[in-house]
């Protein structure tokens, strides 16, 4: 029997499966803080993002995709984006993606940027993929406002 792959949104009650889901993976882990990624952090993040957050699931409830995705009223950004490493080649992250688009179009969005470590060559592949273009043109800049948050890189 073939694994039904099913999408809904996600709520502060998946946070354990998400979080289970991020440490499964090494570049899922390395992006995560414990501040922002933090029960309590997500919890705000959906606060303010209640409908373009989702999750994949299987018939038997367990989370195996996550996309979170956020907007400021004029563009979005793809925050977290993750597949199980058993269940990539499936089609998820671009079901995730098509789903967490659909709904930002539908809030007016009509632009969406993401973070991807340079060094995924997977996750920037994929990407492209999704016609999401590289923009060679800008420096990303961070300042944490929390000695719990680490700078980066």
């Amino acid at each position: 029997m073939q694994t039904e792959i099913k999408i809904r949104p996600v709520v502060i009650d998946d946070y354990d499966g998400i979080f289970e889901l991020w440490n499964s993976t090494e570049q899922s882990k390395r992006a995560l803080n414990p501040v922002d990624d933090s029960r309590e952090g997500i919890a705000r993040y959906l606060k303010r993002n209640p409908t373009t957050c989702f999750l994949a699931y299987t018939n038997d409830n367990k989370i195996i995709g996550v996309i979170l995705t956020g907007h400021d009223g004029r563009r979005a950004i793809v925050h977290h984006m993750c597949v199980h490493p058993d269940h990539r080649r499936q089609g998820i992250a671009g079901m995730l993606v098509k789903k967490a688009e659909e709904a930002l179009r539908e809030e007016g969005i009509t632009k969406i940027f993401g973070l991807v470590f340079k060094d995924n060559d997977i996750a920037n592949a994929f990407w492209e993929n999704q016609g999401y273009s590289l923009r060679t043109n800008l420096n990303y800049r961070n300042k944490s406002l929390d000695k719990n948050v680490p700078q980066g890189e």
